[in-house]
């Protein structure tokens, strides 16, 4: 059942998945291939990069994700690639369920899908390997180009509990995807936030992810909807643009700025922001902005600390107020408490 016979992979830190292609960072991504119409860009310093990633049981009915035995989590580590490049994910099935990984945004074939449709999942205690591959986008007829696969996707369980796999999404196997365009700028923090049905990260207030950054350090959001409900995430005082990477590429690039952006189920995007720029450090609420989402518990904090990592003056007195605030989570949702990342 695997694409490939060698089970033996070793294990990546998510900076090291995209290590490899920051020495490119100065190359443009399209190549002198793009100008021949339907002919895909030539990848530049394209690599196969190799993962092993252990699907576990995790306390609270919860599954994750986790890049070494034993240090599943929820969300799973973010996988980042350049364009060009080919992911190799070795899954490691240690529970007694059916389960699977399934990529967004990026190309594979029928038997790395992570579905049973195409047959392609791990049973209890089996291991699998998925081959995702990524492109540069490419010159089309009519002076128009194709997309390539640069953006801010996601991964899921396509099999647990159902033969969509319904069970695991629920339980928490997901994590980001990031696909760059060599020049991209990389962040300094990264922070993933899953809103699946009337949860965070699986998570209720006040226990919802409390994410910190230093004045300044620029933080990279990524976004993700999954469940039955819609949702609109909001970042209070920081703003974004609405493009592939959420700062403006000129002068005259005409991407409207936002800070409240639909949410729903099997969408994802990203942006980056300064920290605290222009408004100082303190405790900043993220959220769901449909109101009875926000009061059953869709929040939490971005700690702004100052520049010098220390805590800023009422910071402390708001992180304890929200953790005071009265949230009452609608009877007819159910809240996913467990471990999270």
């Amino acid at each position: 059942m695997d694409d490939t016979a060698d089970r033996t992979r070793p294990t990546f830190s998510r900076r090291s998945l995209i290590a490899a292609g920051t020495l490119g960072a100065a190359v443009p991504a399209i190549g002198g291939a793009a100008t021949l119409a339907g002919t895909p860009a030539r990848a530049v310093l394209s690599v196969t990069k190799r993962v092993t990633i252990y699907a576990e049981a995790l306390p609270g009915g919860l599954f994750g994700y986790g890049l070494q035995p034993g240090k599943a989590t929820v969300p799973g580590p973010v996988l980042e690639i350049y364009e060009g490049d080919t992911l190799e994910i070795t899954l490691v099935n240690t529970t007694n369920q059916r389960l699977s990984i399934h990529p967004h945004g990026v190309d594979y074939s029928t038997g790395s899908d992570g579905s049973p449709l195409n047959d392609s999942y791990n049973d209890p205690g089996e291991t699998r390997t998925y081959v995702w591959r990524s492109r540069e986008m490419f010159a089309a007829a009519g002076r128009r180009l194709m997309p390539g696969s640069a953006g801010y996707w996601h991964y899921h369980d396509h099999a647990m509990g159902t033969d969509h796999g319904t069970a695991g999404v629920a339980r928490g196997l997901y994590g980001a995807l990031i696909v760059r365009r060599r020049g991209d700028i990389l962040p300094d923090k990264q922070f993933t936030v899953v809103f699946h049905d009337m949860t965070i990260n699986n998570r209720t207030a006040p226990g919802t992810p409390l994410f910190e950054a230093d004045l300044g350090q620029r933080v990279e959001w990524i976004a993700i909807g999954h469940g039955n409900l819609f949702h609109t995430f909001h970042l209070h005082a920081h703003r974004w643009v609405d493009n592939r990477t959420g700062m403006l590429e000129s002068l005259s690039d005409p991407s409207p700025a936002i800070d409240n952006k639909d949410l729903n189920p099997g969408s994802s995007f990203g942006f980056q922001v300064l920290a605290g720029e222009g408004v100082g450090p303190g405790a900043w609420m993220y959220h769901c902005h449909v109101q009875n989402h926000s009061d059953g518990g869709m929040a939490g904090i971005f700690l702004v600390r100052n520049a010098d990592g220390s805590m800023p003056p009422g910071a402390e007195e708001a992180i304890h107020r929200f953790q005071g605030h009265a949230h009452h989570n609608p009877a007819s949702h159910t809240d996913h408490q467990g471990a999270g990342g």
